[in-house]
């Protein structure tokens, strides 16, 4: 990985996911009780943050939104149960929605921050500015003499 460019976290099958896509068409009623959905992200990088947005409509972030830190990955996860009314057609996705982005260096315990309106999680997380590239040199110093507190 290089400099601040992050690394996406990807399926099992990542060429497979890609070219069917989320979209692609699957069997009526059909939802493995396993199916994880991934969920669409943005990430951006300004001002020593980095700043997610996530799309979940529908969700109740107190009661169906995770969010968890590993070293430098960044996971989002949810649970979306379907309602018991009867319907006659939906579109809608249930079941468990996750995605896992890794963050150029490690997340920092505070300062992170997470908001939820109109169906966007966006969470921020500052981070430090990174270690100057290249060669560059370190002032050797003379320690203090305990006594006058001139340099020796």
């Amino acid at each position: 990985m290089s400099g601040t460019q992050m690394e996406r976290r990807r399926s099992l099958f990542p060429d497979l996911t890609d070219w069917l896509g989320a979209d692609f068409p699957r069997f009526p009623m059909w939802r493995p009780a396993l199916d994880t959905h991934l969920i669409p992200i943005e990430v951006t990088s300004t001002d020593g943050a980095y700043t997610l947005r996530a799309e979940m409509p529908g969700l109740d972030p107190e009661k169906d939104v995770e969010i968890t830190v590993d070293g430098d990955i960044l996971t989002v996860s949810a649970e979306h149960t379907e309602s018991t009314e009867g319907k006659d057609h939906s579109e809608f996705r249930y079941g468990s929605f996750r995605r896992s982005v890794r963050l150029p260096g490690q997340i920092p315990t505070d300062g992170v921050e997470a908001a939820y309106e109109d169906g966007i999680l966006t969470v921020r997380v500052p981070m430090e500015a990174e270690p100057p590239a290249g060669r560059r040199s370190i002032p050797v110093k003379r320690p203090q003499d305990p006594q006058t507190g001139d340099q020796a």
